[in-house]
């Protein structure tokens, strides 16, 4: 098998319906808009998730619960990844720096995923208890900002 001997799958590609191209080839005239109509105007859209004028299902369900508006989006970062990097000390601006988070947000919090094999200095916002005690366990010390 080589590259010029590949195919796609029969049924994958098809021609564009060609309308308005006159009465022999079947799309003429209406151009499959049929008779008269709203649907049968230029310009016609219609508004998503429109029935035909019944109640559209996002306004038949319930409304539920709310938006915080004082929610906090914290930077996540897992043991596992600060066991696979350099260096035993880390800090966000650190963190950032190496690429590990993009955006600090409202701080940074240490999630306790994955064995932790040396010990390790961390200063982040936040501490999943987990990570805290794997941490400590592996001898490194959680300190916590802010």
């Amino acid at each position: 098998m080589n590259l010029s001997s590949l195919r796609p799958p029969a049924g994958q590609k098809r021609e564009r319906k060609r309308v308005g191209r006159g009465m022999g080839s079947g799309h003429g005239k209406t151009s499959t808009r049929g008779h008269k109509g709203q649907r049968a105007v230029s310009g016609f859209g219609q508004k998503r998730g429109f029935e035909g004028g019944q109640m559209p299902l996002h306004r038949r369900m319930p409304k539920r619960g709310f938006t915080n508006i004082f929610r906090k989006e914290y930077a996540l970062v897992n043991l596992e990844r600060l066991n696979e990097l350099e260096g035993a000390e880390f800090s966000p601006e650190k963190l950032v720096e190496l690429g590990v988070i993009k955006k600090l947000g409202a701080g940074l919090k240490v999630l306790g995923q994955g064995e932790l094999k040396r010990a390790i200095s961390v200063r982040a916002h936040k501490f999943s208890k987990s990570a805290a005690e794997k941490i400590a366990a592996g001898g490194g010390k959680a300190e916590v900002i802010g």
